[in-house]
């Protein structure tokens, strides 16, 4: 039966000339690839809490009715494992996991102290 199968293919089929197959496989679907992260640069305006910093990005957008150029302030809070940024400092963060009530962003670097 199995010679069968195989005097039916075509002669350019890798499977009739006894080559094994090299196809890739397919591309996951989209709920398994991880997309890239946000990342926010801002000044830290609070560091009292242990292993936690508070930080404040502004974005200027245009005002949606008027055009006007208006700030957009925000603030994260932001997980800081080694306590290394201090107020005043300007950091990078990232998008993370949860890690408590509030806070769903990590320190990546200190930018300038």
């Amino acid at each position: 039966m199995a010679e069968q199968a195989t005097q039916n293919r075509p002669a350019s089929d890798p499977l009739r000339r006894g080559e094994q197959s090299t196809a890739q496989p397919p591309p996951l679907p989209a709920k398994y690839t991880r997309s890239a992260r946000k990342t926010r640069v801002g000044e830290v305006i609070s560091e009292r809490m242990n292993k936690t910093i508070v930080v404040r990005t502004i974005t200027r957008v245009p005002h949606p009715k008027f055009g006007k150029i208006v700030k957009q302030i925000r603030r994260f809070y932001a997980h800081d494992e080694e306590n290394k940024a201090k107020t005043g400092d300007t950091v990078r963060i990232m998008e993370t996991r949860p890690l408590s009530k509030l806070k769903r962003w990590r320190l990546v670097e200190v930018l300038q102290k």
